[in-house]
């Protein structure tokens, strides 16, 4: 049974499942509970998080040039991801888990090592969790069938780090959630790891030395701006999460209680979408189901600018449901397609490099979003929960949907530029 199951689509999902359920209680939930629970404010937070996301866009490459270095027995990636699980645990809660009575500043401080530490062990199992998908999965159908499955967990796990997140830290606080989901990420990554195997041939595949792998990925045109579209887009996950909180809030003026309503609505939706996706990626060509995920992903932020109650908001969560399972399906099969012309013509297998160096791009995701929110507050005079100026639903409006479809446009605009000429060959799985 164990065989059967081995590099399986199901198996290698539950590495996102690991990862995403922390990741997005992270993600969602970590301004909010230093800006709003704890009174840091915004400008300390914004400084931190620049700080972060600066250290976070360097590492990546390094880490992904020595994953690709790596030839043990047991593989090039899952010695590293088994090496960060504690390490990630560690930091996760460390987050979460400040110390009381600290000054401003020295919270702050708290918040920076925290971000920081948390990142790198992060860095260090997305890099390789990201780089085993073009070697484990062959093929525009294999791929799309492979991300389907995936994105499907992912959409569990996102429903679960947003929709439960709430209940729990309302229920035992933020350090016991922590906690609690550190053991359940500990658990379900150990389940992926013993159930993937690498590619043996890929580890015989000679490897360029610093300069040269460098070099022929800077090079790559392709890749490059099929990252900066995918940036753009990507801010708009990050932005759409953490402002959700503080959306329910100031704009739909809800109890803490009904948040994980809210947020239910756009990942459940999304969990029967993507296999519409999937029937749809199927269908065409993979560069321009992309830029079709990138339209819808516009047009259905849109109407959360009207969202006036709990109702309103949930059908707006609902619509944005269909454009965002579309940009979560879509993206790792042309990046697969990207890795493999590039093999065809350095003979060098190089996951680790290209997925390291797509999340430094993609990581400037988060500065953009980082500054949206820093200027739409200063533009509104929100500072933080303590001091949340005289129009904090002006705020969190722009900031969910004026914000993000300006974005999207930007990223599908950017979209047309990539180019990548395709053979029947190509196509096969």
């Amino acid at each position: 049974m164990r065989n059967k199951l081995q590099n399986t689509p199901m198996m290698y999902a539950f590495g996102m499942l690991a990862m995403m359920i922390p990741s997005q209680a992270f993600s969602a939930f970590y301004i909010y509970f230093y800006s709003d629970k704890l009174g840091l404010e915004i400008a300390l937070v914004t400084l931190a998080r620049t700080i972060f996301l600066i250290w976070d866009a360097v590492n990546q490459p390094l880490f992904g040039y020595f994953s690709d270095r790596t030839n043990t027995r047991y593989g090039r990636r899952r010695p590293w991801i088994y090496g960060a699980i504690p390490l990630f645990m560690l930091t996760f809660i460390m987050v979460f888990s400040p110390p009381e009575g600290i000054s401003d500043y020295g919270l702050f401080t708290w918040f920076l090592i925290a971000l920081i530490l948390y990142e790198a062990a992060a860095t260090i199992i997305w890099v390789n969790y990201g780089a085993l998908f073009p070697e484990l999965f062959r093929g525009d159908r294999q791929r799309a069938k492979a991300s389907t499955v995936q994105q499907g967990y992912q959409i569990v796990a996102l429903l679960i780090g947003t929709a439960v997140t709430p209940i729990l830290f309302n229920a035992m606080g933020f350090s016991n959630m922590s906690i609690l989901y550190a053991l359940l990420f500990a658990v379900l990554m150990l389940i992926f790891l013993r159930s993937i195997k690498e590619d043996a041939e890929a580890l015989k595949s000679p490897q360029l030395g610093f300069k040269a792998a460098f070099r022929e990925t800077l090079k790559n045109r392709t890749f490059w701006v099929f990252n900066i579209a995918n940036s753009f887009a990507q801010t708009v996950n990050g932005l759409l999460s953490s402002t959700i909180p503080f959306y329910a809030k100031y704009v739909l003026k809800i109890p803490d209680a009904q948040v994980s309503i809210l947020l239910a609505s756009i990942f459940v939706s999304v969990i029967p979408l993507v296999f519409v996706w999937y029937w749809l990626i199927r269908r065409m060509d993979p560069l321009k189901g992309w830029r079709l995920s990138l339209i819808a992903y516009a047009l259905s932020i849109i109407p959360l600018w009207f969202g006036s109650s709990l109702l309103t908001g949930v059908a707006a969560g609902v619509l944005v449901g269909f454009g965002l399972a579309g940009f979560l399906v879509t993206p790792p099969i042309v990046t697969g397609i990207i890795i493999d012309e590039d093999f065809v013509k350095t003979g060098s297998r190089r996951e680790g490099i290209y997925t390291a160096v797509a999340g430094f791009i993609t990581r400037s995701s988060g500065l953009i979003s980082a500054l949206a929110f820093f200027v739409v507050g200063i533009i509104f005079g929100y500072e933080s929960g303590e001091k949340p100026g005289p129009n904090p639903e002006a705020t969190f409006r722009y900031l969910i949907s004026v914000v993000p479809l300006g974005l999207l446009l930007i990223s599908y605009l950017i979209s047309l530029f990539v180019k990548i000429e395709r053979t029947p060959q190509d196509e096969k799985h």
